[in-house]
């Protein structure tokens, strides 16, 4: 490194990347560090919220925090598009400028590819997309009668629980909107399980929430395209009204192109979020951590607990040039029930080394701490 302060970049302002920028800058004063965050949009939102401007309970605006409150805390916000990830170069391109790094942090998160499903995009809309948000809603309200498809069109996908969180909130709506007797809800699903890396247990008392609404599960349905109002499964198809698709996943090109993509497609890291690459970490949503028979799950929190890991590690390199910290494995995620409370799906990806996962009881108090849990990290971070 020069003589001037080492400089971290971190690519992506989700949850790995605000927390980790965050956790550095609470350690050292802008003259012992700089920390540089590139995104190409300058807003985060917590992913759940998008169910709530779906409800009509939230807009857009009143879900989103500006990226550019970071420079208030002295970590410096370019709002760009990355180009070109140069490892051995240590630098960084967007179409405006070329940074170079002592110290990088790769979170870019995954990116939603619905063009890899034929047909997807002309007839679905894309339930993790938020400029689909204002007309899923309409959508929803206005439909009077019919079934109303939710698709998951492949694996992995970010925040497991939320397709069947979202079929709950939509059963709520149709209720209120007086149609739910006349639409039915089908989840079509390629796994077998609700939720296979959760278990056979924690899947079947997800299960029972939909089944305790009339909402319907169909697993192992792999589509293999969508035509105007029919689902193509590899060996049957399925009619719909309305469809809400979860499309395929992908890391970022640039990802691939930079060669820290590993087979499938994703940067491959244990459980200290470094590559193959000196002073180079990945987190979150665009690796992928091996935890037992699958890989921690692609979720905010487990974004934030690995950046938080990654953050402890390069503290600890720049002041006494010490080893890497552990990411613990533990996260959990909220399931709305659309009845005024939530369930916690608890997760420790290392427990004795094979991942445990826990379903609590649907409640109040769990409805409310999902609302705290969004608002504290909007304050903390930015």
């Amino acid at each position: 490194m020069s003589g001037n302060p080492p400089h971290i970049l971190v690519l992506g302002g989700g949850f790995g990347g605000l927390a980790a920028a965050n956790k550095i800058r609470e350690r050292f004063t802008p003259s012992e560090v700089k920390i540089t965050l590139v995104d190409k949009k300058d807003w985060f939102m917590v992913g759940f919220a998008k169910l709530w401007i779906i409800r009509g309970e939230r807009t857009f605006e009143e879900s989103t925090g500006s990226l550019r409150g970071l420079e208030k805390k002295d970590i410096n916000f370019v709002k760009e598009e990355i180009i070109d990830i140069d490892l051995e170069g240590m630098q960084v391109k967007t179409i405006q400028q070329t940074i170079s790094y002592d110290f990088l942090i790769v979170a870019m998160g995954a990116a939603l590819a619905p063009e890899k499903v034929p047909g997807l995009t002309e007839h679905g809309m894309i339930l993790y997309d938020h400029n689909h948000l204002a007309r899923i809603r309409d959508a929803i309200l206005g439909i009077k009668s019919g079934k109303l498809a939710i698709c998951i069109t492949g694996m992995p996908y970010k925040c497991p629980p939320a397709p069947f969180e979202a079929a709950l909130l939509i059963d709520s709506m149709l209720r209120e909107a007086g149609t739910r007797s006349t639409v039915q809800i089908d989840i079509y699903s390629p796994a077998p399980l609700t939720l296979p890396a959760a278990g056979p247990d924690v899947s079947s008392n997800v299960l029972k929430m939909l089944d305790s609404e009339g909402i319907q599960f169909h697993p192992s349905c792999r589509v293999s395209s969508v035509e105007k109002d029919t689902l193509v499964f590899e060996n049957s198809s399925a009619p719909f009204d309305l469809l809400l698709a979860i499309p395929p996943h992908t890391a970022p090109p640039v990802i691939a192109e930079s060669g820290l993509a590993s087979q499938d497609g994703y940067v491959k890291v244990s459980r200290d979020c470094t590559t193959e690459f000196e002073n180079v970490y990945a987190v979150g949503d665009v690796t992928s951590m091996p935890a037992g028979s699958g890989a921690v799950p692609k979720a905010g929190i487990f974004a934030e607990g690995e950046a938080e890991a990654v953050a402890k590690s390069i503290i600890t390199k720049i002041t006494s040039g010490g080893g890497p910290e552990l990411f613990h494995g533990k996260g959990g995620c909220f399931l709305e029930s659309g009845r005024k409370t939530a369930a916690l799906v608890e997760v420790d990806a290392f427990s004795e080394d094979k991942p445990t996962t826990k379903l609590s009881d649907s409640t109040e108090q769990h409805l409310s701490e999902k609302a705290d849990f969004e608002r504290e990290r909007l304050a903390k971070w930015l």
